[in-house]
């Protein structure tokens, strides 16, 4: 598990803006220390600082008029969390090179499962150099552990002298570091050195029982997933991909064409690993790695399993048409990686010679280029709803979903088109105005709809529906199909009993043929 904090990750994002992005490589200018303010306790004070004005002798939460009283020259900067999140975020993307499973450590830091990805770089030792050294030439200041838990990471990365713990040295290195390093509240802090506990070496040699009972069952917890004892698994911030593959390029690629071609290259690398798990990819994900930390996703879906590579190829061929003129290339992607977010299974069947076969591939095909052309809400589709109140009996759902939902609802027995049903049913029920009809529960007989006076000739009903509780506590209906004079035939419903508190209302749902 590799732990890394960026301590002064603020005034690193303000320095990369002003200075450029290899300040930390061509060396600092002369410029006065940075740092950041923000209200606490209804007063100014610092929340972030750089280096330099770390060496003056300022801290965090000191007042700002202090401050200005040490140094005049002061360059103080509201703070941005918001800034600083995004900013966390995309070194985040960035980290994603070396391995799928990145989580986010509070407002500084970051945690990396390394697990069956180090030796794709030399090892634990070549990994952690190599993402520091990194992130040093991009004006990032970071320090970085691994070890076997994530709690002694993160000690040895915020307490300590950081770099590569074996289990051999685990204990030594967690002992010598503060009580602090174990991720407890500040008032258990103070607590603990009061009674002369400062190392967490004087917490291990104590007695476990006392412990608990004075300062609570946490601090123990903390020690055991500090030792490894306990297990303590991190949320990756993003979905990890089924399948993945990757190309790494000697000379980075900038251009349309040249991004497509690659890509092809790497879904023939994922052909395999689809066939010999029977399966085709349903959404793809292309990630592009830009020469400078940027990373760009660009995400594709399909309405059937593919697992050719020109098919997939050509998704994101319409995909960067649409949006190529916002793809910042830059100086060009390094990396481009192709992830199978998500998969099905592939039925292999031969077509009989009279089947239409090729016509839903047609279909297909069509729904998911202009799906990635223009969106995957562009095309819509109507599937049926398990409801029995008319408008939420169908539901529109995208075209390209439109496959997945017949699949989930093949088991259920097809209810065909029921003859008392409208052909035809009205968006929104629109009110009936001057009903004449029997009392308590008789069909009307004359009422006028959209400014027409209709004589109603014949009628059937009425047919009750109980409205979903559930949903909304609104009364039931007793429908009526009815036909006037000239023949038109109509359904509409009361809503509300004669006799109650309130008089019922009619309302005109749906027409038939």
């Amino acid at each position: 598990m590799l732990a890394i904090h960026f301590p002064h990750l603020p005034t690193d994002r303000i320095a990369r803006k002003r200075w450029g992005l290899s300040w930390r490589s061509t060396g600092r200018p002369e410029a006065p220390p940075i740092v950041c303010s923000g209200r606490q306790n209804n007063a100014m004070r610092l929340t972030a600082l750089d280096e330099v004005a770390e060496k003056i002798g300022l801290r965090k939460g000191q007042g700002v008029a202090e401050a200005r009283a040490i140094h005049p020259r002061l360059d103080v900067i509201d703070e941005d969390t918001a800034a600083d999140r995004r900013f966390l975020e995309g070194i985040a993307d960035w980290c994603d090179r070396y391995t799928p499973l990145v989580a986010l450590d509070g407002k500084d830091g970051l945690f990396l499962d390394i697990t069956g990805c180090a030796h794709l770089f030399g090892g634990e030792a070549a990994i952690l150099k190599d993402i520091l050294s990194r992130l040093f030439q991009m004006g990032i200041d970071a320090r970085g552990a691994i070890s076997s838990s994530p709690g002694l990471s993160w000690a040895a990365t915020r307490f300590g002298s950081g770099g590569l713990i074996d289990d051999e040295r685990a204990l030594d290195v967690l002992a010598s570091l503060p009580v602090a390093a174990l991720r407890v509240e500040r008032e258990m802090i103070d607590a603990l050195r009061k009674v002369g506990l400062k190392y967490v070496g004087d917490v291990m040699r104590a007695p476990r029982a006392p412990l608990a009972r004075r300062f609570g069952a946490e601090l123990l917890l903390r020690l055991d997933q500090a030792l490894g004892q306990q297990e303590e698994p991190i949320s990756p911030r993003r979905p990890v991909a089924s399948l993945s593959a990757e190309r790494q390029l000697a000379e980075p690629v900038g251009t349309e064409d040249q991004i497509l071609a690659i890509a092809v290259q790497v879904a023939l690398s994922l052909k395999l690993s689809l066939e010999a798990r029977g399966i085709g990819g349903r959404r793809f994900e292309l990630v592009l790695f830009r020469v400078d930390g940027r990373v760009f996703r660009i995400a594709v879906g399909a309405s059937r399993p593919l697992r050719e590579a020109k098919a997939i190829a050509a998704l994101f061929a319409e995909r960067l048409q649409a949006i190529y003129d916002d793809l910042d290339a830059g100086y060009g992607f390094e990396i481009l990686r192709l992830n199978v977010l998500h998969h099905d299974i592939l039925d292999a069947r031969q077509a009989d010679f009279d089947s239409d076969r090729q016509d839903e591939i047609s279909l297909s095909a069509f729904v998911d280029r202009v799906s990635a052309r223009l969106g995957e809400d562009c095309l819509q589709r109507f599937a049926l709803c398990e409801s029995h109140v008319p408008e939420r009996a169908a539901i529109s759902i995208p075209a390209i979903e439109a496959e997945k939902h017949h699949r989930q609802a093949k088991g259920e027995p097809f209810v065909p088109f029921r003859s008392e049903r409208p052909l035809r049913l009205l968006a929104k029920p629109e009110p009936v105005e001057a009903v004449l009809a029997e009392v308590p529960d008789g069909p009307p007989q004359i009422f006028q709809w959209r400014r027409l006076r209709h004589q109603v000739a014949r009628s059937e009903g009425p047919e009750r529906l109980a409205m979903e509780w559930w949903i909304d506590n609104a009364e039931s209906r007793d429908y009526f199909r009815i036909e006037d004079g000239a023949g038109h035939r109509f359904w509409i419903y009361r809503q509300g009993l004669y006799g109650g508190e309130n008089p019922p209302k009619w309302f005109m749902h749906g027409l038939f043929a």
